[in-house]
């Protein structure tokens, strides 16, 4: 009895070392702006909030060269304490900026929505709002490179 409780106690602490292993090891892709490059979309997009606390995206190539707008669609709902905010946007300076801007705080969730083209299936992508800066890559944690 003692052996396959002692048998289970590894195996379990072998599949946490082996999962924390793996999320260390993704290495993920910086935004050239300093803002949170999202994960498979083509084109590349990045989510930076501003210092005014509005939100822009902005589009990138294969070769992170910045590229015009098109008819991509993008929505963000930030989930604050004080209720959730939708955030619309307008084209200005070749990047998509938030009409309003983000609620007071952070720690909260937010989810981007992006859509191509107005026929297309939307993307989601969900992530923490956390502007405290990591220790490890020095990024706001939002935008955070580490993998952590």
């Amino acid at each position: 009895m003692k052996t396959n409780l002692l048998m289970l106690i590894l195996a379990v602490a072998l599949c946490a070392a082996l999962s924390t292993a793996t999320a260390a090891d993704k290495k993920l892709e910086a935004g050239p702006r300093g803002g949170r490059l999202l994960e498979k979309t083509a084109p590349k997009a990045e989510i930076l909030v501003e210092k005014d606390r509005t939100v822009s995206i902005t589009f990138y190539d294969d070769k992170l060269q910045p590229l015009p707008v098109g008819n991509q669609i993008v929505t963000v709902i930030a989930d604050a304490k004080t209720g959730k905010a939708k955030l619309e946007f307008t084209p200005k300076d070749g990047r998509l900026i938030s009409k309003t801007p983000l609620p007071a705080g952070d720690g909260y969730g937010i989810v981007v929505m992006l859509k191509a083209r107005e026929d297309a299936k939307s993307q989601n992508f969900r992530f923490t709002f956390d502007t405290s800066i990591c220790g490890g890559c020095k990024r706001v944690e939002y935008a955070c490179i580490c993998g952590h």
